[in-house]
Parts: structure tokens; sequence; C-alpha cells
């Protein structure tokens, strides 16, 4: 572990905050999602300066780490895009013609569907999304500096409860 942990944060102060204008109140799930939230905006902020370097948005990244996950041939339908992405089929209009101005991407016509439409990362995306997937993951882990592994491997694993017990509620 890197440093000394802070003895009390901004999430300590609402709680001892709440204590003494509501002492009937249980906080102990304010810590928890209080932390998780100030940590995902953290972090947000600082993956999307990690890919403004890229000329990308981290809604962008996202579209273009799908379709290169997606394996050879990179393509994936829009409809696919949006139900991995869970977004609306306009939001992710406006993010595909940014990216096909860009040349990152290219739409055209699906070969197994004549209706639809098929989304294929460029050779220009593909270089582009592994130089900028390498830039957010060195962000990430960076950031677990503060955790040694074996602290960073049990918080995946309390986390990854948390997210199973909220999913399926």
């Amino acid at each position: 572990m890197t440093g000394n942990p802070p003895s009390k944060d901004a999430v300590d102060a609402i709680i001892e905050q709440w204590a003494v204008a509501r002492p009937d109140l249980d906080t102990a799930a304010m810590e928890v999602f209080g932390r998780i939230f100030r940590l995902s905006r953290a972090m947000g902020d600082r993956m999307e300066k990690a890919y403004t370097r890229f000329g990308i948005s981290r809604g962008e990244f996202d579209v273009l780490a799908t379709l290169r996950r997606s394996g050879e041939p990179y393509a994936l339908s829009p409809r696919q895009l949006s139900a991995t992405l869970m977004l609306t089929t306009g939001g992710m209009t406006g993010r595909l013609d940014k990216l096909e101005r860009a040349g990152l991407l290219r739409r055209s016509p699906d070969p197994h569907d004549r209706r639809g439409l098929q989304v294929t990362l460029s050779d220009e995306g593909y270089r582009l999304i592994d130089e900028a997937v390498g830039a957010g993951l060195a962000v990430q882990t960076e950031a677990l500096d503060a955790l040694d592994p074996d602290q960073a491997g049990q918080l995946a694993g309390l986390l990854r409860l948390l997210l199973a017990g909220t999913t399926t509620a």
C-alpha cells in the first residue's frame, strides 16, 4: 500500500452530521455508497481526461471498445451496440455519426439483414482504441496503487457481490 489512509474523509463528515441531526438513522449504507459515488465521479473525470488525448469522449471510447472486444471482424449492428451500452438508438446515432466522421468506424449494409446496418471498426479506430484502452488502464492501475494486490482483489470480489445483489433486486 502506498501512503497512509486518511483518518477522515468527506463521507465521514457527512455521516457525523447525520448522527447529530438524525441519530436514529443507520448510515452504514451511506458510508459505502457515498464513497462509491465519489470514487466513480473522480475516476470518471480521470478517464475522460485520458481519452481526451485521443480526441474521444468516454462514451465514444465505449463504442470503440465494444467493437474491439467483439473480435474479428470488429463489427456489430447499431442495435447490438445500443443494447450492450444501454443507450437509446438516438444517443447511439449521435456517437456513431461523430466516430464515422473521424474515420474511426464505418457503417455499411448488414450482409445478413438487408434492412439492417453493420458498424465496423476502421483500421484507424482499431489503432486508436488499442492506445486509448492502454492509457485508461494505466489511470485505473495508478489509482489502485493505494491498495496492495490482495486488497485490490478483495475489493473486486466484494464489489462483484454488491453489484450482483443490486442487479437482482
